[in-house]
């Protein structure tokens, strides 16, 4: 109904201009300017009490929805920054700990090979002591078995040239006369 109203004094009001012969809102009057007046106030009364108040409370939750999104934003960003930062952390570690590693078995393969070196060097002492043993036995051995061939030749000798047989007396000096001859320290010595 106030619409109706508000809206007939307009109706007559372009009516009457257009009797006239010309637009009325170039040629306003004044009874016109008052009902446009009176319309717009009420308008803006009825924005003010209905419109106003839910536009406004809509712009304060999306303020309050961005300012939370911001909020959230900048703590995920400082979360990843720590993640990051963590991360380089333990990056760093576990490249000091490779690098320990690595030294470590440096170090153990060096000791492996000086340990190796050493078992290897007190081998080849130990095998050189057996085999200069074996070779003095062996020397032993020959010159035992050579003052005993020189022994029987010296005997087969004496008995050749003196036609006889000899008494075991005579053949004990003989040969002892035989070997006091010979030098056979000469011998060991070169055959060490």
């Amino acid at each position: 109904m106030e619409i109706a109203t508000l809206t007939t004094p307009l109706v007559l009001a372009a009516e009457g201009a257009a009797e006239e012969g010309g637009n009325f809102l170039v040629t306003p009057d004044l009874g016109l300017m008052i009902w446009t007046l009176i319309a717009f106030g009420v308008s803006l009364l009825i924005l003010r009490k209905l419109a106003f108040p839910r536009i406004a409370e809509a712009l304060d939750i999306r303020q309050r929805a961005i300012e939370e999104a911001i909020e959230h934003a900048d703590a995920t960003k400082a979360e990843a920054d720590q993640i990051l930062l963590d991360y380089r952390a333990r990056l760093k570690e576990a490249r000091v700990e490779a690098e320990e590693i690595v030294s470590r078995a440096k170090q153990t393969s060096d000791a492996e090979l000086a340990s190796s070196l050493v078992k290897a060097k007190e081998e080849r002492e130990n095998q050189l002591d057996a085999a200069k043993r074996d070779i003095e036995q062996a020397t032993q051995k020959a010159i035992g078995d050579l003052r005993r061939e020189v022994a029987d030749l010296t005997v087969t000798a004496t008995e050749k040239i003196t036609k006889r047989s000899l008494t075991g007396d005579d053949q004990q000096r003989l040969v002892d006369e035989a070997l006091a001859e010979l030098d056979f320290s000469s011998l060991g010595e070169r055959a060490g």
